[in-house]
């Protein structure tokens, strides 16, 4: 229907999407794309990304993104250092698997029914990759990932809460003109709009324990220290001990796993399942890999060409 859109992310809001939809997304490394005009949730965790049709077209319109901006200063100057000299769309290489590390995520992720078409779809692409040249590392395993996908054990739940109400103030403090100026304002709106507001379907639970905050304090400052630990020893640990190039997961199951450390993924169509509903495979890495991500992601693209256009029913009156 379209040919670009833009997605924002903290914990697999373009990733899934993507997936679900056969379309490519890519979810840069936080601080490449400006968040500027964006209601941030998690300045740690937060990066906007290209949804597209293609690996080709995704590129180009992160090309178009990246960048400093005044107004999202500190983490787009900081990860301005990983833009290429040349830019994004030399990376579109058709033979970009040949000898590239690619480590598979088999426990906690790749969890197929035996002979179901997941299994089956993943097992050939992986022998299409190999043909491609690339070297598969199977059998890997993030020993912390049951704590990284459970958000308050990892500690992301509490952070999120606080650094969200910094957030949304920040944001509603710079807007011309708005009704409401304050989280706290938020929270009275929705109360005196019961209906309007949908109150008695979603409540506000999320909104009133993240107002309980006050800014970034010893709590939250553990709950940073306990991400970057489950950084280092988790994604970080893997790559640099297998020499890996990116990791692959199936789907956007690895949202919260990339997610903490801000680190990138591109999905891209793999299949559909049984009852039509598509699925993808994604490649992650760390901070900056984006011309690796790109380089593996337009090689097995242009090797499998999974994705089909959706067939629009119209219906007969």
């Amino acid at each position: 229907m379209v040919a670009v859109t833009i997605g924002t992310e903290t914990d697999g809001s373009i990733m899934c999407p993507s997936s679900f939809n056969s379309v490519v997304g890519i979810k840069p490394t936080v601080g490449l794309t400006s968040r500027a005009g964006v209601i941030i949730i998690s300045p740690r965790m937060d990066t906007i990304g290209p949804i597209c049709r293609t690996v080709s077209d995704a590129v180009h319109v992160l090309e178009a993104m990246v960048g400093y901006d005044p107004r999202d200063a500190e983490a787009t100057r900081m990860a301005s250092r990983y833009i290429p000299k040349g830019g994004y769309g030399q990376f579109l290489n058709i033979d970009g698997l040949r000898g590239k590390r690619v480590g598979i995520l088999r426990k906690d992720f790749f969890r197929f029914a035996p002979g179901s078409i997941q299994e089956k779809v993943f097992r050939d692409h992986f022998n299409t990759m190999r043909k491609m040249g690339a070297i598969l590392v199977d059998n890997l395993e993030i020993p912390s990932m049951k704590v990284i996908n459970d958000a308050v054990q990892s500690g992301e739940r509490a952070l999120m809460l606080a650094e969200f109400k910094l957030s949304l103030n920040s944001y509603l403090s710079e807007l011309a003109s708005s009704p409401v100026r304050s989280l706290s304002d938020i929270i009275d709106f929705n109360n005196k709009n019961p209906v309007e507001e949908r109150m008695a379907e979603f409540g506000q639970s999320y909104l009133l324990q993240s107002e309980a905050t006050n800014g970034i304090g010893p709590a939250e400052e553990r709950a940073i220290a306990k991400l970057n630990k489950l950084c280092e020893e988790g994604l970080e640990k893997i790559m640099r001990a297998n020499q890996l190039d990116v990791i692959v997961a199936p789907g956007a199951s690895a949202h919260s796993l990339l997610a903490i450390g801000g680190y990138p993924a591109i999905t891209v169509p793999a299949g559909y399942a049984s009852n039509g509903v598509p699925f993808a495979i994604c490649f992650g890495g760390l901070k900056g890999s984006e011309p690796m991500l790109i380089e593996i992601a337009y090689s097995f693209e242009q090797a499998t060409k999974v994705r089909k256009p959706p067939i629009l029913q119209h219906s007969v009156i």
